[in-house]
């Protein structure tokens, strides 16, 4: 079956194309018993109002694109999540792009939301060598990254958490932690807290990072055959998925957490929490970073030339468990 177009929907209801729209734009006075007419028909045919053909009229869409690496990480599924209730919240719907880790994804997304005429977009991906944001001709907000001059950002302490689960692995007898991660790059506030600590108490500092554009299974057998080749006792783990795969190496080789290796997490997602109680975690606040982002970025749609100021970072809190 073809998909019902807005004629069928006026043919149906017995009124014009015009009078359709105006009921679906809600513009000008029309009786009750047109708007039930109109709506009635609408309900029947299963018609759907093309959004970017009504943002052309409007120049507004109400739509706001969300770029993350992946929707396989819980932490980026409930940014999700939240980013797209504080935007329903406000009369917007959310349209999610997992970019996979790739830069090649990110510029395609970054494209195909612009020209699809979203009104704003926010981006939490990790990939540093994007320039599409710097030609991008609409509103921007990043979390967790920083895309250029004038795009704000919003992100929680990362130097204090990469301090909190440092000197927490140290005070519970750790000697040879390694800190485990996506890149080590110098703008890495967790790895370089990690290092300073570890320098502070007299230990050597081991970073060991398996990349972005890493899959699942990739990311596994790399820190599986890292961690055997390397001994320690301690892990710092970028992301709670990555502490996951750090426990599931330990049990394959029957090493005892926490008594032969201690296990510290980062990003406390509410559906880790829920899987595995008593991971040992620093908790970001997912919650107030996706609304922060989405106050933001609609405080520069208002006002493109609004001059947002820089943020201050969230705090974030060490959540102890038996892994540590």
């Amino acid at each position: 079956m073809s998909r019902p177009k807005l004629q069928d929907v006026a043919a149906r209801a017995g009124v014009s194309v015009t009078t359709v729209s105006r009921v679906l734009n809600n513009r000008g006075y029309l009786s009750d018993d047109i708007k039930k007419r109109v709506d009635d028909a609408v309900a029947e045919l299963g018609y759907r109002p093309n959004e970017i053909a009504r943002s052309l009229i409007g120049q507004r869409s109400t739509l706001v694109g969300l770029i993350v690496p992946t929707v396989a990480d819980p932490f980026f599924g409930e940014l999700a999540s939240h980013a797209e209730g504080a935007l329903a919240e406000r009369g917007y719907k959310m349209l999610l792009c997992d970019c996979h880790d790739t830069p090649e994804r990110e510029e395609k997304y970054l494209d195909l939301l612009q020209g699809n005429r979203v009104d704003g977009i926010i981006s939490s991906t990790h990939n540093r060598d994007v320039a599409g944001y710097g030609r991008a001709d609409l509103p921007i907000v990043a979390i967790d990254r920083r895309l250029g001059d004038g795009i704000p950002t919003v992100h929680s302490d990362n130097r204090t958490g990469g301090v909190l689960a440092t000197e927490h692995l140290i005070a519970r007898g750790s000697r040879a932690p390694v800190h485990l991660t996506a890149t080590d790059h110098p703008g890495n506030q967790r790895a370089a807290a990690y290092r300073e600590r570890m320098a502070a108490h007299g230990l050597d500092a081991r970073v060991m990072a398996y990349g972005y554009d890493t899959s699942l299974d990739e990311r596994r057998a790399a820190i599986e055959t890292w961690l055997t080749v390397n001994p320690c006792d301690g892990v710092f783990a970028s992301d709670d998925l990555t502490a996951l795969m750090a426990l599931e190496w330990a049990r394959k080789t029957g090493r005892r957490v926490p008594d032969d290796l201690r296990i510290v997490g980062y990003d406390g997602a509410a559906a880790l929490q829920l899987a595995v109680p008593g991971l040992t975690t620093v908790r970001q606040p997912i919650e107030r970073m996706a609304r922060r982002a989405v106050d933001l970025l609609l405080e520069r749609m208002a006002d493109a030339t609004a001059d947002v100021a820089a943020q201050d970072p969230l705090p974030v809190a060490l959540r102890h468990g038996w892994t540590s």
